[in-house]
Formats: C-alpha cells, structure tokens, sequence
C-alpha cells in the first residue's frame, strides 16, 4: 500500500491479496475509501493471474500477479522512484521484504510473526477499511502537530517581542508559556475522541 500517510494525495497502496472470499464486500469499502482519501491502490500477489485480475476488476484497481518476494519489493522501489510514498500491506513471509522497503509497512491482523515484525504498524483485524482510517487518523495527528507548533510559537513570539518592548514582564512571559502547553495538550487530547 502506498500512501503519505498523514500527508497529501498522490499516493500508490500494495494491497494484501489472497483468495476471492478474502475480497467481500468490506474490501471494496476500504478500497473505496482509500481512493477517497486520494490514495492508488495496486494489489500486488504470487496468486495466478486471471484469478487475481478478476478481483482486481471487481475492485476498481491495478493488479500485478504471479510475484516472488523480490518481485513485490522490486515494485515497492519502483513506486517509490516515481516520487511516491509507500505503504505495503501484507500478511506472509511473501511479503516481508517488501514490507521492510516500503515507506511504511502494515501487517494484517493474523499474518505471519515474519510480517508482524518486520511491518512498521499492524492492524489487528485484517480489514482493509483500518487501513484507511489509519491514514485518516495519521492525518489528523499530523494537522494537530501543526495547529500545536503554530500555537505554541506564536504565544512565545507575542511575548518575546512584547517582553522586549517593555510591554510585558518576564512572569507573564513565563505564565504564557505555561499556558501555551495547557492549550496544546488539550489540543492533542481532542484526538482520543477520534473514531475515524
């Protein structure tokens, strides 16, 4: 799977493949919400082609069949030479390297100890749609980092200068500054509400 996570779109996703009842009506769900988040899909498998190009069809997305190990970790690399970020989704030692060569790799719930740790993250259930609210999730974290630094520099910048204006004292310098990581920390506690 190819995504930046947290950041942009122009993305590229190695799905996890695996047989036809491994692709329910859940998976296009995921898929469809990856593409929703600006993210491509490309399903990358050791399984026989027209088996694995019929689910692809059926998902919308770009299916390349019959890899090895190498395979897969040689078209991560490509993927990332077009300027892409990736993230490889797998479950088996198959994927392994091409997990440890993407950007970020996520193993699938119930996937092989090789997979669980080489991967970067895991997510426990094996649904595609994780996934995709794992990169919503990883966005909002990364706009709540932003709104943190914006919020707690412009404090200090409004102090430092006023503090040096004579403006203001150095103790209500020190109190903002306590201040500002108050606001900050309740800014980022907001995100333990997130449900995605």
């Amino acid at each position: 799977m190819a995504t930046r996570l947290g950041l942009g779109a122009g993305s590229a996703f190695a799905v996890r493949s695996g047989t036809a009842s491994a692709f329910a009506v859940a998976t296009a769900a995921g898929i469809a919400a990856l593409k929703a988040e600006g993210i491509r899909a490309v399903m990358l498998t050791g399984d026989n082609r027209r088996t694995a190009q019929a689910i692809a069809a059926s998902l919308g997305i770009e299916a390349r069949t019959e890899l090895l190990p190498q395979d897969k970790q040689r078209i991560v690399g490509e993927l990332q030479r077009e300027g892409l970020k990736v993230a490889k989704v797998g479950d088996g030692i198959n994927d392994a390297p091409a997990l440890a060569a993407a950007d970020i790799g996520i193993a699938m719930g119930g996937g092989t100890d090789v997979a669980l740790e080489t991967a970067d993250a895991a997510i426990l259930h094996g649904r595609v749609l994780d996934v995709a609210r794992m990169v919503r999730l990883s966005r909002a974290v990364m706009a709540n980092i932003g709104q943190n630094i914006t919020v707690a520099l412009g404090l200090k910048a409004v102090f430092l200068v006023t503090t040096i204006l004579g403006i203001t004292g150095l103790w209500p310098a020190i109190l903002a500054d306590t201040g500002a990581t108050v606001l900050v920390t309740a800014n980022a506690m907001r995100l333990l509400r997130w449900r995605g």
